[in-house]
């Protein structure tokens, strides 16, 4: 019984580690930001498929208790795009070009 368990614990560990692999394909997220969106609920890239970045980062502020750095809004921005499109514009998968534009709080 002990060998099964260590197994199971062991494939648990191997599917965290993929699904978290999956998550750190897209652009400027690492290990960290992909804990972040697994604390969100999303396991995967297409679970960010048309996901609303604004609604995930206000989720993650009361999540935290703080408010988060907004980087991590241009980073969720980023995110979806790639999650939603097949082909993408190689200067879109930079974070920081999802940023805010100058006095407003809505993207480029």
């Amino acid at each position: 019984m002990i060998g099964y368990t260590k197994k199971f614990f062991m494939a648990v560990k191997l599917l965290k580690n993929r699904d978290a692999n999956d998550l750190r394909r897209i652009p400027g997220v690492g290990e960290i930001i992909a804990r972040d969106l697994r604390e969100l609920g999303i396991e995967s890239v297409s679970d960010l498929k048309d996901a609303d970045p604004e609604r995930l980062y206000d989720q993650l502020c009361v999540l935290k208790g703080v408010r988060v750095d907004r980087c991590m809004l241009y980073v969720f921005r980023c995110a979806v795009y790639f999650a939603s499109r097949k082909s993408h514009d190689p200067e879109l998968l930079k974070w920081w070009r999802w940023k805010d534009k100058q006095g407003t709080g809505s993207r480029l």
